[in-house]
């Protein structure tokens, strides 16, 4: 190191006695103009002495050899990382960057030839399971950039048939709860068309309570679900990545290949370009194992998988119904299309929770109900496109009535008829986005306060206000001013009489009400 540095030191000199440019220098030698200034500024005995000084300069973690030289002799296996965490256990205090420690702990290597030993993992092939036989499923999660150049915690569930490696996938911007795997599951036997006979999980807390010597605990919920769909349940041991390594590499590949670097907009948007992944990449793409694409193998074992019933029944949906959430544009999402509910389904601060059946003789009917026994919000015919809006006429607006009928039926309902729409005509001009939500406050307070209207109209016009909020705030500030002036005039005479007795009203001077009224005193 020494010896490279004075090399370094007399090329430098050399270039300048060439009278190169200290910017051609530094660009030579790939090092900074400061360097280059600080070398040329250095008689040779400066650079042996400051060189050598530098290379017997003592390091941060030198006071702590003794320690790691022992862990590694008696572990070699051990990690930069580890070495770090015992050591910040053992000196709390210490402050210390992971680079600095690996590059240390490369050293001591080194020095001291102690090899780091590699625990091999020995793995054993795993025969083809056959066709409709099993189901592997995992949870993951990520972190996105948002359009908004902030970052946001997404998870989503995974499913991978274990013959034909078909995948399907479904994300959320909330943690999973054990209502929402069953509902993912429901939509994942509905996109493979069936069931397989075995469905293989890792040890989960929203399945499982606990494995108690080969006695699988359910959750209540999971436990009705699994009754009810007639499905094996194997949950993967610890330490077993051979049961589920197949679905593990499904989770590693959603994050590397779909997740890595995408920006989130919404969590509806996500899913439906997670949907056109799995068509165009993740079930496309020759698998490195079986050597063929999963959608073409899909289309044999699909035929093996079992049927499910398209509805769960009673019992089974007091815990896991399918629901959906309605989305402000008065929709619900199902298999990446828009489906429309009446207008006003949606509420900005309520429950928006609605629940699905499908139904019909060939199962192409999405039944919408508001509570799991209530009455039909929508029917629809479910599409087989994809990414599309299914809306029935009848849940837009009422449209029968245009703006300019509404309008009439409210300045009818004036006295000075000429005046209210002239007054309108002002409104509908100031508001031309807003004119049916302007006309409506009109035609509400017209309805229920018309003894107001007229005198609002005129103070309005007087004042210049121009707005349905103005209007209606006028007319119950008329109709409250009239209620205080008869409240007081509906007060006995001697009223001041009896509070005298209760609340002694003080006696003033003369110059004091004279201030009070605003006079002069004579």
């Amino acid at each position: 190191m020494l010896e490279e540095k004075l090399m370094l030191y007399l090329e430098i000199h050399q270039m300048a006695k060439r009278n190169f440019s200290v910017s051609r220098i530094a660009k030579q030698f790939k090092i900074s103009r400061t360097t280059v200034y600080k070398y040329l500024d250095m008689t040779f005995e400066e650079a042996q002495q400051s060189f050598g000084e530098g290379m017997k300069k003592t390091k941060k973690l030198d006071q702590y050899l003794d320690w790691i030289l022992a862990w590694l002799q008696e572990y070699p296996h051990l990690s930069a990382a580890q070495i770090k965490d015992w050591l910040l256990e053992k000196f709390p205090h210490l402050q210390v960057g992971d680079s600095t420690v690996r590059l240390y702990i490369q050293q001591v290597r080194e020095k001291y030839q102690i090899e780091k030993i590699v625990k091999v993992r020995h793995y054993e092939a795993i025969p083809q399971q056959p066709m409709g036989k099993q189901l592997q499923v995992d949870w993951g999660e990520t972190k996105q950039k948002t359009v908004e150049k902030k970052e946001v915690k997404l998870y989503f569930i995974a499913f991978v048939l274990a013959h034909s490696r078909y995948k399907y996938m479904e994300w959320q911007d909330r943690p999973f709860t054990t209502q929402d795997a069953i509902r993912c599951h429901e939509n994942a036997f509905r996109h493979y068309g069936g069931k397989t006979e075995e469905i293989v999980y890792d040890q989960d807390h929203l399945l499982t309570v606990s494995e108690n010597a080969g006695e699988i605990i359910l959750t209540a919920a999971f436990q009705a679900y699994v009754k009810e769909r007639k499905f094996r349940v194997h949950l993967c041991r610890k330490a077993d990545p051979e049961s589920k390594g197949m679905i593990e590499n499904v989770v590693k590949y959603i994050k590397g290949n779909f997740a890595d670097s995408r920006v989130f907009k919404d969590i509806e948007d996500w899913n439906e370009r997670a949907s056109q992944w799995l068509v165009r990449t993740g079930n496309h793409n020759v698998h490195h194992t079986i050597k063929k694409r999963p959608d073409e193998v899909f289309l044999l074992e699909k035929q093996h998988l079992h049927p499910v019933s398209p509805l769960l029944s009673k019992e089974s949906t007091i815990g896991s119904s399918i629901s959906r959430n309605v989305n402000k544009d008065n929709t619900i999402r199902f298999e990446s299309n828009r489906y429309s509910v009446p207008i006003g389904t949606y509420k900005a601060n309520g429950d928006n929770k609605v629940f699905i059946q499908i139904t019909g003789l060939h199962q192409d009917t999405l039944i919408i109900r508001n509570s799991k026994n209530d009455e039909i919000l929508a029917k629809h015919v479910i599409s087989k496109e994809k990414g599309i809006l299914v809306k029935n006429r009848s849940h837009s607006r009422d449209r029968s009535k245009g703006i300019e009928v509404l309008k009439s039926s409210i300045v009818a309902a004036f006295e000075n008829v000429e005046n209210a729409n002239e007054y309108l005509d002002e409104v509908l001009n100031r508001y031309p986005r807003y004119r049916r939500d302007q006309l409506e406050i009109f035609r509400s307070i017209a309805q229920n306060e018309p003894n107001w209207i007229e005198q609002a109209l005129e103070k309005c016009r007087k004042e210049n206000l121009y707005s349905a909020n103005d209007f209606r705030d006028i007319v119950y500030y008329l109709k409250k001013l009239a209620h205080e002036k008869s409240t007081l005039a509906a007060e006995p005479k001697n009223v001041f009489t009896k509070r005298k007795s209760v609340y002694p009203i003080a006696k003033r001077s003369l110059n004091a009400y004279t201030s009070i009224l605003g006079g002069n005193k004579s």
